[in-house]
C-alpha cells in the first residue's frame, strides 16, 4: 500500500510499505479522507522526529476486525481518534486526559496518510465512532481538530453572554467561532491580517471583525463592547507575539485562552501584576478527548456546524507535497483535505 512519510515541509514522500496485520480487538479501516493539521507543518515539531509517518484526521471504512471486536463491523463508516486515554489515572480523574500515559501511547500505524490504518485495541473501545450516512467522510476527517477546539472552550469556562475575540481566522479560529456562538457567547470578534479570511468569518457569524494591520484591535473592541475589553481571549496561532497581543487586549477578569502551541525554545515575559489586579486567568489547551469528538459528531450531524466553508482544498494521496506547503503557508486555505484514491 502507499502510505506518506515526512522528511520536512518540502520533502514528503509516499513510499510503499506492507498493509498493517491486526490482531486481538484490533480493527483495520480503509482510509477515505485526512486532513492536513497545522501541527503537521510545524517544523520545529515534526523535523526532529523525522522521517516518520504522519496525519491523526482521518475517516474511513472498517475492512477487518481482530478477533473480540464486538462494536464494529467490515463496511462500518467511521472516525477514527489517533489517542485515547485510559480514564482511571490520576490524571483522568482530574480530567487532564490529554496528560494520561495510555493517550500518549495510542497511535494510528502507519499514520492519517496512508491507505490503510492500524488502530490499537484501546482506540477500537473508546473512541472510533461511527459515522451516519449524513455525515461525510469529509466531515468526519473534521471532527478531531473540531474536538481540540471544543475542549478548548470549555477550559476557557465560557460563560453564557461573555464576549469572545478569536485572534486568527484560520480553520481553528473559524471553528471556535462557530463553537462559541453554539455555546452561548454574547458579541463574537475576530481579528486577522487577511480579509480573506475575515470575509470567512462574517459569513459564519462574526459579530464584528477587525484587522490588526489597519485599526487599533483595542479601541474597536472597546467600541463595540461598551468600553470594555474582551471576557475570553483566544489564542490560534502558535506565535509569542500572538500570546502578547492577547494579554494586552484581555480585560478585567478575562481568560486568555492559548490554542496554538509554541515552540520549546519561545519564552514569553509577563507582568505578574497586571494578571494579580485584573485577575487574568491564563489556560491552555492541548488535543482532545472522547468527550469532545462525540460532541462534535452530534453538532455535524445536525448541521449546527457549517463544514462547508471550511475545507477550502482536496488533494490526492500523490499530491501530499502540495497539501503540505499550502497548508504551511496559510494565506489562500483553511482546512486542506488529502483524499484517498484521488
Amino acid at each position: 500500500m502507499k502510505a506518506a512519510r515526512y522528511y520536512s515541509n518540502d520533502d514528503v514522500r509516499v513510499e510503499k510499505v506492507p498493509v498493517p496485520e491486526i490482531g486481538p480487538e484490533e480493527i483495520l479501516v480503509e482510509v477515505k479522507a485526512c486532513g492536513v493539521c497545522g501541527s503537521d507543518v510545524m517544523e520545529w515539531y515534526m523535523k526532529p522526529r523525522a522521517p516518520l509517518f504522519f496525519g491523526h484526521e482521518p475517516a474511513g471504512v472498517v475492512c477487518q476486525v481482530g478477533k473480540g471486536v464486538e462494536n464494529l463491523s467490515v463496511g462500518d463508516r467511521v472516525f477514527v481518534h489517533h489517542h485515547v486515554p485510559c480514564f482511571v489515572c490520576h490524571y483522568c480523574r482530574r480530567e487532564s486526559y490529554t496528560m494520561c500515559r495510555t493517550f500518549k501511547e495510542t497511535r494510528l500505524y502507519p499514520g492519517g496518510f496512508a491507505e490503510y490504518i492500524r488502530v490499537p485495541a484501546p482506540n477500537v473501545r473508546t473512541d472510533v465512532l461511527k459515522l451516519p450516512q449524513e455525515v461525510s467522510f469529509e466531515e468526519g476527517s473534521l471532527i478531531e481538530p473540531m474536538a481540540c477546539c471544543l475542549r478548548g472552550i470549555k477550559r476557557a469556562n465560557l460563560q453564557l453572554g461573555d464576549t469572545v475575540l478569536i485572534m486568527g481566522a484560520g480553520f481553528t479560529g473559524l471553528v471556535h467561532l462557530q463553537l462559541v456562538k453554539i455555546l452561548g457567547a454574547g458579541l463574537v470578534i475576530v481579528s486577522d491580517f487577511l480579509d480573506f479570511k475575515l470575509e470567512k468569518a462574517k459569513e459564519l457569524g462574526a459579530d464584528v471583525v477587525i484587522n490588526p494591520g489597519r485599526e487599533d484591535t483595542l479601541e474597536k473592541i472597546k467600541e463595540v463592547n461598551e468600553a470594555r475589553a474582551p471576557d475570553i481571549v483566544v489564542v490560534t496561532p502558535g506565535s509569542i507575539e500572538a500570546l502578547k497581543e492577547g494579554i494586552r487586549l484581555a480585560g478585567k477578569g478575562a481568560t486568555l485562552y492559548q490554542y496554538g502551541p509554541t515552540s520549546p525554545e519561545a519564552t514569553l515575559s509577563i507582568v505578574p501584576h497586571q494578571f494579580f489586579f485584573s485577575e487574568i486567568t491564563f489556560v491552555a489547551s492541548y488535543s482532545s478527548s472522547p468527550l469532545e469528538t462525540r460532541t462534535i459528531l452530534e453538532y455535524i450531524y445536525q448541521k449546527r456546524i457549517d463544514t462547508d466553508e471550511l475545507i477550502t482544498h482536496h488533494f490526492g494521496l500523490e499530491q501530499i507535497g502540495r497539501a503540505v506547503k499550502l497548508t504551511a503557508e496559510a494565506k489562500r486555505s483553511l482546512k486542506v483535505l488529502v483524499k484517498m484514491g484521488e
